[in-house]
């Protein structure tokens, strides 16, 4: 067999793949732990091997005629990817998927080799956030080989599920795969529902007149959008999968298993997709809203910028009469020696009733603008 790109035989890596090299999102390695969650043999239905290694179950997968391999891994090292690229003749470009991670949902066709990518998704209630988490599966004739880049879905539960159904998992790795799928697009309901909860307390917030509200509307927007992307293609992956059944040997039965989870993921985009135009029709509702308090406060503080400058203009016109008088007063105290009128007879009545005409006729002029 050609050797794999990137790969030795001896388990070391001579270069990482092209796309692991220059994919910007590559993580910081996380702490080590056991990548192989479980590797088992089966036959006829039933559980046969625990194999204590990768070499041990390769070999025990030969020995064995009519056996299926499943293998569980959780971020494995490339290395690891590199021992079963050699004994199951895995596809290069499907490989260096599984390495990157962040691939989109898909399924691709490698000679008898089917590898696949879902999207699994989970609720964090003590964030109200969700959690998207990247599965790759390789599907051969007598294999299946699983590659969690995250916590979700919990395979293990699919193990045990399809352990105590023999006649299902008599069926071979086109049934895991099923259950695969199925456990995938049943952990979108939790996500469904607490999506619903975040919406029905964003309406309550708009209605409420908070303003910290279109931050939250923003954000949740770009969850749903990201649950789009991982649930769209799975209809189609799945009507695909249906559609090339007679092919590759999937009886009725499991043809009927794969179209009952096909309506449940289109249920499931349906959902999301209502979620998407809710959110839309709630961030208009908000930005509506918020433009009608805007003008109702621009309209009160041109209500209040009204008064005051009724305020200030009978303020101005009384002080305006006011000064009339001080003006005729301040004239007549200047105690200059040559002043006539401070000699008449007449001077001081006149001197009042001229203050008085004054301030008569400011008072009417000011009166009949409505200054007053």
């Amino acid at each position: 067999m050609a050797r794999m790109k990137g790969f030795r035989r001896d388990g070391g890596s001579r270069e990482k793949a092209p796309e692991l090299s220059m994919d910007p999102r590559a993580p910081e390695e996380p702490p080590y732990q056991p990548t192989v969650i479980d590797n088992a043999i089966y036959q006829d239905g039933e559980r046969v091997d625990n194999p204590g290694s990768l070499a041990d179950a390769f070999e025990r997968l030969k020995q064995t005629p009519g056996s299926m391999a499943w293998i569980g891994l959780y971020r494995p090292k490339e290395w690891e990817l590199g021992k079963l690229a050699e004994e199951f003749e895995l596809h290069e470009l499907a490989l260096e998927d599984a390495i990157v991670g962040s691939q989109r949902p898909k399924a691709d066709r490698y000679g008898d080799t089917l590898f696949v990518v879902l999207r699994a998704a989970r609720y964090l209630d003590d964030v109200e956030e969700v959690a998207f988490g990247e599965l790759h599966v390789f599907v051969g004739p007598d294999f299946v080989i699983t590659v969690r880049h995250a916590e979700a879905p919990d395979l293990q539960s699919v193990r045990r599920r399809m352990e105590s159904d023999p006649e299902l998992l008599r069926q071979g790795p086109q049934a895991v795969l099923y259950a695969i799928l199925d456990a995938v697009v049943d952990g979108y309901a939790p996500v469904v529902a607490g999506l619903q909860k975040d919406i029905e307390e964003i309406e309550a917030q708009v209605f409420g007149g908070d303003p910290t509200v279109s931050r939250r509307v923003y954000e949740l927007s770009g969850e749903v959008i990201e649950f789009q992307r991982a649930t769209a293609p799975l209809v189609r992956m799945i009507d695909g999968f249906i559609a090339g059944a007679a092919k590759y040997g999937v009886n009725d039965e499991l043809q009927s298993y794969l179209r009952d989870v096909a309506d449940h993921a289109i249920t499931v985009l349906e959902r999301v997709a209502s979620f998407r135009q809710l959110l839309q029709d709630i961030l208009l509702v908000n930005s509506t809203m918020v433009t009608q308090q805007q003008n109702a406060e621009m309209a009160r503080m041109t209500e209040v910028s009204i008064r005051q400058g009724e305020e200030v203009k009978k303020i101005s016109a009384w002080a305006a009469i006011l000064f009339a008088p001080t003006l005729v007063g301040t004239i007549y105290g200047m105690n200059f020696d040559f002043m006539p009128e401070t000699h008449w007879a007449l001077g001081y009545p006149f001197a009042i009733m001229l203050m008085a005409a004054v301030c008569l006729v400011l008072y009417m002029v000011f009166k009949r603008r409505d200054w007053l």
